[in-house]
């Protein structure tokens, strides 16, 4: 692995501050000086608080020395999605509608990583309200893949994929709603973590579609990832679909959980569409499982034709009804010189929302008005219940299931300006989201062009040690997570 301090691991990082070899204020300003070097060709950030940063840095190293460290993340510069509330600091979810916001409070993530001792650095690009594959739709422009940078980092969690691979931040965390942090995490050549759904709080995410999202972390290995999720796992009574479940040290767990494996391949996931050097990559991870004893099946998911329909009814409904709170009255952009309220509230909406948010709330709003309701949102609901119901019947027979994580490596800047075009782009990952399930994607290979490609791993509901497991077996195989892009 590269020995820059900026592209060290969190589990590394960790045992060298604890050995006195190293001191958070080192590491933060390491971190700063890297991301001063290659911010401006990359743009993962919307805001930085470098002062800021380093005061929570040497608060870490007077804690350590008092005897009183928070345990492995104490003292590393996490980075934060720009959807994800942290007190005094900007919220933007990178539109015009919440350029000037600040937040009031601190999401649960936000709390518990602060607990963790972590040191909060920077809020992350992605597109407009988490509503793209891409990282184009932002407000503030587009964040540019590291590993070339004329094409895009994924999206919609784009900046924090990015400013990982860069070694803008030792960590990051986004969120997925349809593989948000998946894809990007394929794109850039990192480890992306989408839990189950209800194991991490939502409270303090500026939602998306309510039933679909999901925090998780981006990191450089699986253990990193278990590390991270150990820190903002658990039960949150601000959030009413946090689930009550036990919370394991996910690290010390991932270390006892050895194969053989069961592995499931999803015959609907290798079929037209997928990049040919995509494929190939996935098939020579099929064949180390296979090589380490692990038992390959073909399954079917049957209903996996339905998923983009299903998700992009489900998606937009939940979209259209959260996003009627940014009205110009009480927060958010407000239209000058309006004539009365309806004027205020048209106005302040055109204004302040971009093109594909726009998209969506028109096409949520359809769905769920009189008269259409139970042809599109009550018959896309249920569907959903099929949806996953295959993936729990393919679980009778094995442990995970193995996929492509996206069918295309990283695409240029601008060259799906089809919207369908770019939905496609998650015709892989969003079955998990909408089943509910745990997902991880990991560097499994690189193009001949040295895109990055991944390979995820998609989990039983609430069974994050095992999936992480498997997919730190993989890890270990190989190389591919040790490579760094040459900016």
């Amino acid at each position: 692995m590269a020995s820059a301090l900026h592209y060290q691991t969190i589990a590394g990082l960790s045992a060298q501050l604890a050995a006195g070899r190293l001191s958070s204020v080192e590491l933060t300003r390491a971190v700063l000086a890297r991301t001063e070097a290659v911010e401006g060709r990359i743009r993962a950030f919307n805001s930085r608080d470098e002062a800021d940063a380093l005061k929570q840095a040497a608060d870490s190293d007077a804690r350590r020395a008092a005897g009183r460290s928070r345990g492995p993340l104490e003292g590393i510069p996490v980075g934060l999605k720009d959807v994800i509330a942290v007190t005094d600091q900007p919220l933007t979810a990178s539109s015009k509608m919440l350029a000037n916001f600040i937040s009031p409070y601190d999401a649960t993530v936000t709390a518990k990583l602060k607990q963790a001792g972590a040191v909060l650095w920077g809020r992350l690009n992605l597109d407009e309200f988490a509503m793209g594959s891409s990282t184009e739709n932002s407000a503030f422009g587009p964040t540019r893949n590291p590993w070339d940078l004329t094409r895009v980092p994924g999206g919609s969690s784009g900046g924090s994929a990015a400013a990982l691979a860069a070694g803008t931040a030792l960590a990051t965390l986004g969120s997925d709603t349809g593989g948000s942090i998946r894809q990007p995490a394929a794109l850039c050549g990192v480890v992306g973590l989408k839990p189950s759904y209800g194991l991490v709080s939502r409270y303090g995410l500026i939602a998306f579609a309510s039933s679909l999202d999901q925090i998780g972390p981006f990191t450089r290995t699986v253990e990193d990832a278990a590390i991270m999720l150990g820190a903002i796992a658990g039960h949150d009574p601000l959030d009413s679909t946090s689930y009550r479940t036990d919370v394991p040290d996910y690290r010390t767990a991932l270390a006892g959980k050895r194969g053989p494996w069961r592995i499931g391949i999803p015959k609907e996931y290798f079929g037209e569409g997928l990049d040919p050097e995509v494929g190939a990559a996935v098939e020579k991870a099929i064949a180390f499982y296979r090589s380490q004893n692990c038992e390959i099946k073909e399954v079917s998911l049957p209903h996996t034709q339905y998923c983009l329909d299903t998700y992009y009814i489900i998606a937009t409904a939940e979209a259209s009804s959260n996003l009627a709170r940014f009205d110009g009255i009480r927060y958010g952009h407000r239209a000058a010189d309006v004539t009365d309220v309806e004027d205020l509230y048209s106005r302040s909406r055109a204004e302040g929302f971009g093109a594909e948010v726009k998209r969506r709330i028109i096409l949520g709003t359809y769905v769920l008005s009189s008269g259409y309701y139970d042809a599109y949102y009550l018959r896309a609901q249920k569907v959903r219940t099929l949806i996953r119901q295959d993936f729990l019947n393919a679980y009778q027979e094995v442990d995970a299931l193995l996929t492509p994580t996206s069918p295309v490596p990283a695409f240029k800047l601008g060259e799906k300006s089809d919207p369908l075009a770019m939905y496609l782009c998650d015709i892989y990952t969003i079955g998990v989201n909408l089943a509910g399930l745990p997902a991880v994607s990991v560097p499994c290979g690189f193009t001949t062009g040295g895109l990055p490609i991944g390979l995820q791993l998609i989990g039983q509901p609430f069974r994050e040690t095992e999936l992480l497991a498997i997919a730190r077996d993989y890890e270990q195989g190989h190389d591919w997570h040790t490579r760094v892009p040459s900016l």
